[in-house]
């Protein structure tokens, strides 16, 4: 099983990043709050924390900036009804620290907003997950590593459009709603790189 890869990054785009360890390439699945973090230019290194995923039809890298991601995707894919690609869309949708937020707040409504969780999933997801993301004291429990920051390359305007509409909907949102998200964060907040514009996008979709 592979835990952990270290290695130059050969492509990253929201969703994917491809990793050159030793010659070899591994394409691994990544959430957008890992994107956030090791997308730069091809020369450099990221290291990434690695969830082996065996099926009987194929054999997924799902790969994340910190510890502590890695370990929240675990507890949401051990619950009944949630995969790795719902389970990638909710730390992309969400992030680590809001989802503990929605989880000790009790806001289905919050969760309900990120593509592919309805009510019963959004209602499963926090009957399940209050008891293993909180001791009985209710402090957080998890991995407290964080991520590993590397530089990112501010990509052409246009481009920032396009390619942060295209990964919105490749995580379930319609396009029409997309393009909406991402004009508004790019008009309201000055977003000028593609992580700003998401995360600017993704906060005024599940607001």
């Amino acid at each position: 099983m592979i835990a952990r890869l270290r290695g130059r990054i050969d492509e990253c785009r929201p969703g994917m990043a491809v990793l050159d360890v030793s010659g070899v390439g591994y394409a691994v699945h990544i959430p957008l709050s890992t994107y956030y973090v090791i997308s730069t230019d091809d020369a450099a290194d990221a290291s990434l924390y690695v969830h082996t995923h065996v099926r009987e039809d194929a054999l997924q890298l799902f790969g994340f900036a910190s510890e502590d991601e890695r370990w929240i995707f675990e507890q949401c894919i051990s619950i009944s009804g949630v995969g790795p690609k719902l389970a990638l869309s909710i730390l992309s949708g969400i992030g680590v620290d809001d989802l503990r937020e929605a989880v000790r707040a009790e806001d289905k409504t919050r969760l309900q907003r990120i593509p592919g969780v309805g009510r019963k999933t959004a209602e499963r997801l926090m009957l399940e997950l209050r008891d293993r993301l909180f001791d009985a004291q209710g402090n957080p429990l998890g991995s407290a590593a964080g991520p590993l920051p590397t530089p990112a390359a501010p990509p052409k305007k246009d481009a920032v459009r396009d390619d942060a509409a295209s990964a919105l909907v490749n995580l379930g949102y319609a396009q029409a709603a997309a393009e909406k998200a991402v004009d508004r964060a790019i008009e309201e907040s000055g977003a000028a790189s593609l992580q700003e514009v998401l995360r600017a996008a993704l906060s005024g979709l599940v607001r």
